[in-house]
């Protein structure tokens, strides 16, 4: 074929295109993979703080797998709904959040830390710029936290964003969220306020709205698991 003809260079162009778009998905489909697998592997290291159990990604799996030993999403109402411990992984609580009481899919991820049984929920709510999520770790009673991890998408550092901070956290620790077996949850106050009924912690300085996106997210996100709290079975 004559190079300089108009179809030669039109075969070229298309031959390259062609060429360049197949290198372009392949890459993107590999590229998604890696994504999702970093995702899974931040969740997993998420979760694993909210026992108190800090790790890399590159660790994340192996701490996790040894840690968390069953995985399930109930209704409200205490139906375990999936019992497959990846499908119940794979819940996606912020759109779950959005859902009416009896349409949502609660995950609950059972640990065993030293023996003790850990009971892992997720929460999920909006601070003053974004997103804020995190999981609530609770002891074999189903009402005291054992721990709490906190995250958040976008908060002012120095306020908003000390939610994410261990000092912050570790407030949550030996808290109740049932009270004379009434669910309560947790209140987040200024520094030196108390709230009749419930127990609290002290709110981050400077970030009122933050504060009360978390109060608000605790209370939206647990409430959920009402009947959950008040079940003694193992499994529901």
């Amino acid at each position: 074929m004559n190079k300089n003809s108009n179809s030669y260079t039109i075969i070229y162009a298309s031959v390259m295109v062609i060429l360049v778009a197949i290198a372009l998905s392949l890459t993107n489909g590999l590229l998604k993979e890696q994504q999702a697998k970093n995702g899974d592997l931040d969740k997993m290291s998420q979760i694993l703080r909210s026992v108190k159990i800090m790790t890399g990604l590159k660790d994340a799996e192996g701490a996790y797998d040894n840690v968390v030993k069953d995985v399930y999403a109930l209704d409200s109402k205490g139906v375990v709904k999936i019992s497959d411990d990846r499908q119940a992984f794979l819940v996606n609580v912020s759109k779950e959040v959005k859902k009416p009481l009896e349409e949502r899919m609660l995950p609950v991820y059972e640990a065993l830390i030293d023996g003790q049984k850990k009971y892992i929920l997720p929460v999920y709510g909006m601070g003053l710029w974004g997103p804020i999520w995190g999981y609530v770790a609770f002891n074999d009673d189903r009402k005291t936290i054992f721990a709490a991890s906190f995250s958040h998408q976008g908060e002012t550092p120095g306020l908003g964003a000390e939610i994410s901070t261990t000092v912050f956290q570790k407030q949550f620790q030996n808290k109740e969220v049932l009270k004379k077996d009434v669910f309560t949850s947790i209140a987040v106050l200024k520094t030196g306020q108390t709230a009749k009924g419930k127990d609290a912690v002290d709110g981050v300085s400077g970030g009122t709205i933050t504060s009360k996106g978390l109060e608000a997210m605790l209370e939206n996100s647990l409430k959920a698991y009402d009947t959950f709290f008040h079940s003694k079975q193992t499994k529901p």
